[in-house]
């Protein structure tokens, strides 16, 4: 009997890629409108590469970027990028499609909503409310909640602990096999892949499910609970 689903956040229950990415050009067209001389293919792989050595949730990336490429941050070109970054992430956040019909189909049939993300808790609450995710989730668990990232299996212990429910009544979505698919099967937790937020376009995901609409996971449920 499923009595809850943990979701992840990012390319699960909103398109944090995409997001990203149009931030990401924003703010270089910011970073150009104010004077600076860069090419903007070179700067926004650059950025990308950043993000990716040092955490997408970096707060000082353009800090130091301009640092790398000017050796000192101009605070011109800094808050042109950083008021070009917001205008454009808080316009391209969004939810996959059919993400609240799910929600609400959910909760209508008694199933707990959790969130288990690596992100941190500031920015994980911005995005949720941002999309008037907030009223639907009875726990939500980030990096500043647990200590420690997925595939640590500590976020699905204390999720299972606050609910109080066993491994049988939870199922967990997630979009990276390698955190959240190998993070709840280290506890016997059941797992759905959300392909559709896959970046990687696997070929295997080791779930026991992969799902290609988030709505998916309404039939899922019935099936197993027997409805």
């Amino acid at each position: 009997m499923i009595k809850a689903i943990i979701f992840d956040l990012d390319n699960t229950l909103l398109d944090f890629i995409k997001m990203k990415e149009n931030a990401i050009s924003a703010a270089i067209e910011g970073m150009i409108d104010a004077g600076m001389d860069i090419n903007p293919k070179e700067a926004y792989h650059r950025i990308m590469e950043m993000y990716e050595d040092t955490g997408w949730e970096n707060q000082l990336i353009f800090n130091d970027y301009l640092n790398e490429v000017n050796g000192e941050v101009n605070y011109k070109f800094l808050a042109s990028a950083i008021v070009s970054y917001r205008r454009a992430r808080d316009g391209s956040l969004s939810l996959y499609p059919g993400v609240k019909r799910t929600l609400m189909a959910l909760s209508k049939m008694g199933i707990k909503l959790t969130i288990i993300s690596d992100a941190p808790r500031r920015e994980a609450w911005l995005r949720i409310c941002y999309l008037n995710l907030h009223h639907y989730f009875d726990l939500v668990l980030t990096f500043d909640d647990i200590g420690e990232r997925k595939p640590s299996s500590k976020g699905f212990e204390l999720t299972l602990s606050k609910l109080k429910i066993n491994v049988d009544n939870v199922l967990m979505v997630g979009d990276w096999p390698e955190r959240d698919m190998v993070g709840a099967k280290k506890l016997g937790i059941k797992t759905i892949f959300a392909k559709y937020g896959d970046t990687f376009n696997r070929n295997y995901s080791g779930a026991d499910w992969d799902i290609t609409n988030i709505f998916e996971i309404v039939d899922i449920i019935k099936k197993i609970n027997g409805k």
